[in-house]
C-alpha cells in the first residue's frame, strides 16, 4: 500500500519532519516527508495496512509542540512503491 498525506496545522518549525522520520523508520516504512510552501507537511509512505494505520495515528497525534488540525489522505497506485527507498526527510540539509 502507498499513501500520500498532507498534514495541516502548526507543523513547521516544531520538529515535525524529524518526528515523522523517526516514527516511520521504526515502522520500517519506505518514503519521505517534506515541508510544503504553504506551511503544511507532506508525507508519502509505503508499507502494510498495519504499518500505515500506525503512521495514521502518529500523524494525527503530532509531535510535541505541534498542532495537527487535519490530515488529508490519498491512496496511491501500488506502482509508486517502486520509486520509494528507505524513509527520508526531503529538503533537509
Amino acid at each position: 500500500m502507498v499513501r500520500h498525506y498532507l498534514v495541516k496545522g502548526r507543523v513547521q518549525g516544531v520538529g515535525f519532519r524529524w518526528f515523522v522520520h523517526r516514527e516511520a523508520a521504526e515502522l520500517a516504512l519506505h518514503g519521505w516527508v517534506r515541508n510544503t510552501e504553504d506551511g503544511h507537511v507532506e508525507v508519502v509512505a509505503s508499507g502494510s495496512a498495519d504499518q500505515l494505520a500506525a503512521l495514521d495515528q502518529t500523524l494525527h497525534k503530532g509531535s510535541r509542540g505541534s498542532r495537527v488540525d487535519a490530515v488529508v489522505i490519498h491512496e496511491l497506485d501500488e506502482s509508486e512503491a517502486a520509486k520509494l527507498g528507505p524513509f527520508q526527510i526531503e529538503g533537509a540539509w
